[in-house]
């Protein structure tokens, strides 16, 4: 038997040359230390380019700013640009080993570039963990994203929040669809209703970035004219993008994109697709594969590559402010992109606002409205009710209705289905003075009073019964609904008209559409369901509730909400009638009667330039505490132009009711303070704002303050 097929002494001695060193040499490997991952402690690090600069995702402003992490030789190959990390956070300087700094916690945040060595002079941490080669934050949407925080005084990682989504492994693993070539360029369509709307189309379809506020015709066909927009963008080999309201908006555009295109030439990006499939959505976007998107809110932010048309319908609606920090509004968002990107923009809708008038009158943006004859054929008749026929008839206001509105929808249930608005959703109505329309309140908290199902009256706040109410300050002892809610409506019109079906559409329940045949619809507004054909009728209810509020842009939105209902009528040639109760003299409605939004909104213009409100300037508000709110006025240092209103106490938010931004927390007692510049100060009032903020922060400050740049609702 040879020495090599022998046994030998057995185990590791009798072992050939070639295996023992190789044992050995495994041993000799298994004592040395292994870099730990999430530290990387001993790892070398990459050859090229050692150094990444990251933002964390901590949305404090104090730590606004990038921060230098060493890139291990492991991770080097998928730590490029727009990934996501994570990082440890928060480790001193004294914990150190092997020239690496350790400790913190583990923290999310995007790598942003790459750099051969970092101006900080002390040992760097490691990148812990690159959590998706996925590069989501391109460097367009990362100067977006810096120029809309500076903007609303905010920090850059609470605005990359709202803009990139929360990431879904499932979605990134799966390959975008190729891209489509582009689309040969659409005809005018009904954009030749518009003065201007054929040459608004070709211009884009040549590759042009006109720029214009669109006031809407009535009806339908919005969202056709939108989708030609967008497949004119489209045609011309760039991107383009569609922001609207709401989910229903967004699937009627949705639905003309694609009778127009087809399918795969778009994206559809809303809360109702769900987490994932949005995302996916999302990356098909970032990754070229899709050119236009349409969306709510949140698709301001949408990556569209080489963006030939930014578009918002509706600039009005509340849900184009976002509610979380820093509270950014859809339209200033779209502004910026127009500008950094040098896009064409379509500000459109049924109304206009104060803000898009503004962007005309400056020479900005171009008009893009129908002549008067075309607004006489397509728009309704517009009746109204004022006090003095209110008055005349008390003895028909069954249902609350006037004869003339109660003709109108006895009329128009001959002939199709018949809408009526009311202010606010619900059954209890709140209660007023009949005789001098004082809020009726409680005697023991001063909560109001409201009518209850049995008929009984009752505070809202603490549930006392009133027996004997009488006003204090006319001594009436007469009551009526100052707001009743839509069920309760819906309720007495049941009554009213026994063979007629009444639907109801509100927060709760919202109804998309409607047959066109005779049926009461009892909408709030916003929630208007569009009716097969259009409706034969609209009774606008309770005007004076919501020209009433203390809010400057009440009138403004007012006519809005009224404009957004008649617009869903059918036209005068057709018998279309819509009657708003209110008061004809007041300018809102009689811009609704003359059909004329745009020279409503440019007389708000010229007032609000008298008076130097918004938009004309520009104008922040904070509220706080009150010794904080002083502590922050005293420090911050405003520009030399500015001008502070205030402070004054805020109304005390009720235990159990909804907080409005910027509210104060149930039962606590707060004041705000408003700070005006002239424009082309902005920009420093911002600075100023989020300079003496941070500084709070850093010290610890225990109360803090709440800013808001250009609030919507000022009071």
């Amino acid at each position: 038997m040879s020495s090599e097929n022998g046994t030998g002494d057995g185990g590791a001695a009798g072992a050939p040359p070639e295996q023992l060193a190789l044992i050995r040499e495994t041993v000799r490997k298994a004592k040395e230390p292994r870099a730990k991952p999430r530290t990387w402690r001993g790892a070398a690090l990459a050859a090229e380019l050692p150094v990444a600069r990251v933002l964390v995702d901590k949305g404090a402003l104090h730590l606004d700013r990038y921060f230098d992490y060493a890139v291990p030789a492991e991770l080097d190959a998928d730590a490029r640009p727009g990934v996501r990390v994570r990082v440890r956070f928060g480790a001193g300087r004294h914990r150190v080993r092997e020239g690496r700094r350790e400790g913190g916690g583990l923290i999310d945040g995007y790598l942003i570039e790459r750099r051969a060595e970092s101006d900080y002079a002390g040992p760097l941490a490691a990148l812990a963990q690159v959590v998706s080669p996925e590069p989501v934050l391109g460097e367009e949407l990362l100067g977006l994203a810096r120029a809309v925080a500076d903007r609303y005084a905010g920090s850059l990682a609470d605005v990359l929040q709202l803009a990139v989504p929360p990431r879904r492994a499932r979605a990134e693993e799966r390959p975008s669809p190729p891209p489509l070539p582009p689309p040969t360029a659409p005809d005018a369509g009904s954009w030749a209703r518009y003065e201007r709307g054929a040459a608004f189309v070709t211009a884009l379809a040549a590759g042009g970035s006109p720029r214009a506020v669109w006031n809407a015709l009535p009806g339908p066909g919005w969202s056709e004219e939108l989708a030609r927009a967008v497949a004119a963008a489209l045609a011309s080999g760039r991107g383009a993008l569609v922001v609207v309201p709401d989910g229903r908006a967004a699937a009627r555009v949705d639905a003309a994109l694609t009778a127009l295109l087809g399918e795969g030439r778009h994206a559809l990006l809303t809360a109702d697709a769900g987490p994932e499939k949005r995302y996916r959505q999302w990356l098909a976007v970032s990754r070229g594969s899709v050119r236009a998107v349409v969306g709510t809110r949140a698709a301001m932010f949408a990556p569209v590559r080489d963006l030939g048309l930014v578009a918002l319908w509706d600039d009005g609606d509340d849900s184009h402010s976002e509610q979380h920090a820093p509270q950014p509004h859809a339209r200033e968002v779209l502004l910026l992109r127009a500008a950094q990107d040098k896009c064409g923009f379509l500000l459109g809708g049924w109304s206009c606002t104060v803000e898009a008038a503004q962007l005309v009158e400056s020479g900005w943006a171009g008009p893009l409205v129908a002549a008067r004859e075309q607004v006489r054929r397509a728009a309704p008749l517009v009746r109204t009710v004022g006090d003095a026929e209110l008055a005349r008839d008390e003895a028909a206001r069954a249902a609350r209705l006037p004869s003339l509105a109660w003709q109108a929808a006895r009329e128009g249930l001959r002939h199709g289905p018949v809408l009526v608005q009311v202010p606010r959703r619900g059954y209890v109505p709140r209660m007023a003075c009949a005789q001098c329309r004082a809020p009726a309140r409680c005697r023991h908290c001063a909560g109001p009073l409201q009518g209850q199902d049995a008929g009984a009256l009752g505070c809202g706040w603490c549930g006392r019964e009133e027996p004997a109410w009488h006003c204090p300050e006319c001594g009436s002892f007469r009551l009526r609904a100052q707001v009743v809610g839509a069920r309760r409506t819906a309720e007495e019109l049941g009554r009213a008209f026994p063979s007629v079906p009444v639907r109801t559409s509100g927060r709760e329940h919202v109804l998309d559409t409607v047959p066109g045949t005779p049926a009461l619809v009892v909408s709030t507004p916003g929630a208007e369901p569009v009716a097969e054909g259009g409706y034969a009728a609209a009774l606008l209810l309770d005007g004076w509730a919501m020209l009433g509020r203390p809010d400057l842009r009440a009138g403004e939105d007012a006519l809005r909400r009224w404009t957004a209902a008649a617009a869903l009528v059918r036209p005068q040639p057709e018998g279309g009638t819509v009657v708003v109760v209110a008061e004809p003299t007041l300018r809102p409605v009689q811009a609704l009667v003359r059909w004329d939004p745009v020279g409503h909104a440019l007389r708000e213009l010229s007032e609000r330039a008298e008076l130097g409100f918004p938009p004309v300037s520009r104008m922040a508000a904070v509220s706080g505490p009150a010794e904080a709110v002083l502590d922050f006025l005293t420090a911050v240092e405003l520009p030399r132009e500015a001008e502070v209103l205030g402070p004054v106490p805020l109304p005390v938010t009720s235990p159990g009711r909804p907080r409005r931004s910027g509210a104060p927390p149930p039962g606590e007692q707060w004041t705000r303070a408003l700070i005006r510049v002239p424009p082309g100060s902005g920009a420093a009032l911002a600075s100023a704002l989020k300079s003496a903020q941070a500084t709070r922060l850093t010290r610890g400050t225990s109360d803090p303050v709440w800013i808001r740049i250009d609030p919507p609702d000022i009071g």
